[in-house]
């Protein structure tokens, strides 16, 4: 059952309003966004490049940039190891493209999900060695390889860490044999345990004064090459273009976007608009998107998905030839390549989650908390993505577990109220490896430690039934009669959307449905026209579940009633939504409309 909460966040409204020459309803919006005073306010709306945080505050930068500068100096061999997903495909594009403009001696190697795992392993390690590689760089990766970088230190490498996932760390009570590889750092009652790299920047590191923590892989790696291009006197202009890539990045690992996460994506969208790179054109050019129109969905919905589908199914290498493809006629051959995995991968995912719903449905597993799903047949790339769309079904944390070259590999999703990579802490006994943040973590472990995961994390959760029900944030009631061309346009001002600055959520009650029917080929659009207490009549779509929402109103009102409003009868079946506004723009014919999101 979901739970409907209205926003009543205070401020000074009328102040702000005339400041910064926007409606009440935009300041509150904004408030409801935990934007609070008017410089923050200002950076919100107004924020660019120059706002951006010094790279330099990053814990050990300095250190970096000095071995760095040597290294380059000395035409010593550097290797950029990365990850296979989106985030650290791009982050190793940035540190490539501004290594070899300091004219550093660089290549890179990315681990193949499926063979080399997640991360640094001994046998990157040992590729690089016998390359002669003398540093190796890690991005989007390297905070939790203590024992890899050890390894590598073992064989005379120097190694920088660049990361921003979560610093791995003991209860300061467990007594456990001390890793002398590891530097400690304590902090309340966790000792936090670094790899022993040359230098390690992660803004994560618990004594890190960077300002904000949540940047992502390919952030970091920015940073770190601004640094580099200032200190040794380089013109950092010259590498302004790989902002678009750190905005692809920060969507597409799902950051929040606040603070200089915004700047990063707002400006990244606009470069990408009218990007010179030619993977990039060609991609958007196959997927059907108008490079003028781009947005955060188009990243988030269909060029994320493409550029991790070589990590999924292929090798994420293929990504990165994209981005570094030098001609249209190479990067149309590479991007028609990524969308043919990325189709293949939708219905790949399509099959998983239909077994994995049957499989909760007709077992025990319905009954808990943390859902556990073992299904050993899917490719165990795609196991995030199907936790993720069981978790939006039945709003549970969720692990999906497949088997694996060795043992079994799974991937988590969770929900707000549950902590997934510390739920995983408290069971590492049973685990080979983990790793992840708050909403998502992967694992590896024995097959036979899968039911003893299940029972302990549910013997440990302590998530209420409250937890268990979606919230669903409304900003505000919006009465029909506020709806605008001018108001949906000043709407945008919000605008790049995404996690941590959703789209507005608006509601209305005593919404009497005056006409409604079924479009698309699918059966999947309710067409609607809805009435207030106003007397206001506004169309409405619905994209959801028309099904389910048909069988909601048959339920309350009768299946007689229903059938005669879809056959275009009067009716008085009412409801309360949440919509969003838009203009629709039929064959040049604009109208007001709204996209209904939820309904009781």
């Amino acid at each position: 059952m979901e739970r409907w909460v209205l926003l009543h966040k205070g401020a000074k409204f009328e102040e702000l309003s005339e400041k910064f020459h926007i409606s009440k309803q935009l300041v509150s919006l904004i408030r409801n966004r935990n934007v609070i005073g008017e410089e923050a306010m200002e950076k919100y709306l107004h924020g660019t490049i120059s706002d951006l945080y010094d790279g330099m505050l990053l814990k050990d930068m300095n250190r970096a940039i000095d071995i760095l500068t040597e290294k380059i100096a000395d035409k010593k061999k550097i290797r950029v190891i990365g990850d296979y997903d989106i985030d650290g495909v791009n982050a190793t594009y940035i540190l490539l493209e501004g290594l070899e403009g300091l004219g550093a001696e660089v290549d890179y190697d990315i681990p193949n999900r499926m063979t080399d795992g997640y991360g640094l392993s001994n046998e990157l390690i040992e590729r690089a060695a016998s390359a002669g590689v003398d540093t190796i760089l890690t991005c989007d990766n390297g905070i939790a390889a203590r024992k890899e970088i050890a390894y590598a230190k073992e064989l005379g490498m120097t190694v920088i860490v660049t990361d921003h996932h979560e610093v791995p760390y003991e209860d300061e009570q467990k007594q456990e044999e001390k890793d002398q590889t590891a530097e400690m750092t304590y902090k309340g009652k966790r000792k936090y345990i670094l790899p022993p790299a040359d230098a390690v920047i992660d803004p994560k590191q618990p004594d890190c004064n960077y300002p904000y923590e949540g940047i992502c892989g390919a952030t970091v790696a920015y940073k770190l090459m601004e640094a580099l291009y200032e200190v040794t006197g380089h013109d950092v202009d010259d590498i302004d273009y790989l902002i678009e890539n750190v905005a692809m990045a920060t969507i597409g690992d799902v950051m929040d976007l606040e603070d200089e996460n915004r700047i990063f994506v707002r400006e990244g969208l606009e470069m990408l608009k009218r990007t010179a790179n030619p993977g990039m054109r060609s991609l958007m050019e196959c997927n059907g998107i108008e490079k003028e129109r781009l947005n955060s969905y188009h990243i988030g919905f269909v060029i994320g998905p493409c550029l991790n589908a070589g990590g999924r199914l292929d090798t994420a290498k293929r990504a990165l030839e994209l981005l570094r493809a030098k001609n249209k006629k190479e990067a149309d051959v590479l991007a028609g390549d990524l969308k043919a995995l990325n189709d293949s991968r939708k219905d790949l995912t399509a099959k998983a989650v239909k077994e994995a719903i049957e499989y909760i449905e007709h077992s025990t597993l319905k009954e808990d908390k943390v859902l556990v799903v073992y299904l050993p047949e899917c490719h165990e790339s795609l196991a995030g993505i199907v936790a993720g769309k069981i978790r939006e079904k039945y709003y549970r944390p969720v692990f999906v577990i497949t088997d694996a070259k060795e043992g079994a590999k799974g991937s988590g999703r969770s929900i707000e109220a549950y902590y997934m990579y510390e739920k995983l802490h408290e069971c590492e006994e049973l685990l080979d490896k983990y790793g992840g943040h708050k909403m998502a973590a992967g694992l590896s472990l024995p097959v036979e430690n899968i039911d003893k995961l299940r029972r302990r994390l549910n013997e440990k959760c302590m998530l209420s039934e409250k937890d268990l029900s979606e919230k669903i944030t409304i900003d505000m009631q919006l009465p029909f009669s506020k709806i605008s061309p001018k108001f949906i346009d000043e709407i945008k001002l919000l605008e790049p959307f995404g996690k941590g600055n959703t789209k507005p959520v608006f509601a209305e009650k005593n919404l009497v449905i005056r006409s409604a029917r079924v479009l698309g080929r699918n059966k999947n659009v309710l067409k609607m026209r809805l009435e207030n207490a106003e007397h206001v009549i506004l169309d409405a779509v619905y994209f959801g579940e028309v099904e389910k929402f048909i069988g909601y109103l048959e339920e309350k009102y009768g299946k007689q009633e229903v059938t005669e409003l879809l056959t275009g009868g009067r009716s008085r079946v009412t409801i309360q939504a949440t919509f969003y506004p838009e203009i629709n723009d039929y064959l040049g014919r604009k109208t007001l409309q709204i996209v209904v999101m939820h309904y009781r």
